[in-house]
């Protein structure tokens, strides 16, 4: 098994054989999975703000859960990073 990165994306392209596999891709739909929710709370969020009571403190809930949204997109990266770290390198081990 080989172990290269693509200079351009920064994507790791494991080699078995003659079939390749990249790993980045469930990263890379982690990442746009917690973009659109992201969206989708502070959109929503934006418009519980346009009425009084009740809708208003959801629209408050929904910009909370968004800003904690935030911070998981970091740490998938993160996660990815390492992950990548911990994989050996079979062009230095031979």
């Amino acid at each position: 098994m080989q172990r290269e990165q693509n200079p351009q994306t920064h994507d790791w392209i494991f080699t078995l054989g003659r079939r390749e596999l990249v790993v980045h891709q469930r990263y890379e739909v982690l990442s746009m999975l917690n973009d659109f929710l992201l969206g989708v709370w502070f959109t929503i969020g934006s418009v519980c703000f346009f009425y009084e009571g009740e809708i208003q403190t959801a629209g408050v809930w929904l910009f909370v859960i968004g800003s904690i949204q935030l911070l998981i997109r970091p740490a998938i990266r993160l996660h990815r990073y390492i992950y990548f770290q911990r994989l050996p390198d079979t062009n230095h081990d031979a």
